[in-house]
């Protein structure tokens, strides 16, 4: 399924509405059975994101309220404050200890919450995860929100444009151990080494999705590497704080940023010419589909077997491929040409 344009701007008015209802629903009063049918009310889902009050998060997981409400279940969210490889473990034990119906995570680690997962599935817990992954032997399905290879791709394209494909670049990260960022900047390094042979890449450090220390991360990078000429974050907490540093800054103009950001967090970053461009997928389509898939397998309409079909709602229907891996679509650049279309 690809993420035209047309398609983006049309959808926009989900992520809107989803995000005024941001509100958990409330607990989980389900059954632990994993049946029942998708309009009796008994499907109870909980998300559990890498942490609370993440603007990226906030947005996602109201778009899997809105699907959830759609189906009639029972909507959840919990997480820790702070993203760190353990914290999301005693929130797993709860839920399953509820019998709740479905879980939808986005992993802080891929390994250190995978025997809590596979203890939940083994109590009759479906496991979704989406935007970063587990084992694929710790979940039933990973709802992608576009290729590794096309996220990275996309994000090397826009700073090789901007620094006129030549000079010292640093990546601004969030957790070390955060799956999805991992898998980007090792294959930007090998798309930068195969077709960029004159940009560096001389430094990546890790803000931990945490606003101040990714807003020092940058202020320590500029400082390290006075000859820096770019810096990719491929995440939304660390874009909108590097961007708020350079902004009043005097590598304004000098230094440029990219990496994937929300359009309501970067637009006065990008109308003040601090950015020229970012990239994301709309991340309530991405929560929307994920509690849409966990229907799925609560259902028992699929396993999360290759080949697997299912329809999710407003977005159509999505067809499960290899390692029980579903694909929301391709990564969206943002300009000021089209950046006031959108609100999220």
């Amino acid at each position: 399924m690809k993420f035209h344009n047309r398609r983006i701007a049309a959808l926009v008015a989900v992520a809107l509405s989803a995000s005024l209802g941001l509100a958990a629903c409330g607990g989980s009063d389900s059954d632990s059975s994993g049946g029942g049918s998708g309009g009796s009310g008994d499907i109870s889902v909980t998300f559990l994101p890498k942490n609370l009050g993440n603007p990226y998060f906030d947005t996602s997981d109201a778009g899997g309220e809105k699907a959830v409400k759609e189906f009639k279940g029972t909507y959840e969210e919990v997480g820790p404050d702070a993203a760190s490889p353990d914290a999301q473990v005693p929130f797993i034990n709860t839920a399953a200890q509820q019998g709740v119906s479905a879980l939808v995570v986005s992993a802080n680690d891929p390994k250190a919450i995978c025997d809590a997962l596979n203890e939940a599935r083994d109590a009759g817990t479906k496991v979704v995860t989406f935007d970063s992954d587990t084992d694929a032997s710790c979940r039933d399905l990973y709802i992608n929100q576009a290729t590794a290879e096309g996220i990275a791709k996309t994000q090397v394209d826009q700073i090789a444009e901007q620094i006129g494909d030549s000079g010292e670049i640093a990546i601004l990260s969030a957790a070390a151990n955060a799956t999805n960022q991992n898998a980007w900047i090792e294959l930007m390094k090998k798309d930068l080494a195969a077709d960029h042979p004159n940009i560096t890449l001389v430094d990546t450090v890790y803000g931990d999705d945490d606003d101040q220390k990714s807003f020092d991360q940058t202020a320590a990078l500029l400082q390290k590497h006075p000859d820096l000429k770019g810096i990719i974050s491929p995440t939304t907490v660390g874009i909108a704080a590097a961007a708020r540093y350079l902004s009043t800054s005097s590598s304004k103009g000098k230094v440029a940023l990219t990496g994937l950001g929300t359009p309501n967090q970067m637009r006065d970053y990008v109308t003040d010419g601090t950015v020229t461009s970012f990239a994301l997928w709309n991340p309530g389509d991405l929560g929307y589909l994920a509690a849409y898939a966990a229907k799925a397998l609560v259902d028992g309409d699929i396993t999360g077997k290759s080949g697997d079909t299912f329809s999710a709602g407003d977005l159509g229907d999505f067809t499960v491929g290899d390692n029980g891996e579903v694909l929301l679509g391709d990564p969206f650049v943002f300009t000021k040409d089209n950046i006031d279309q959108f609100n999220f």
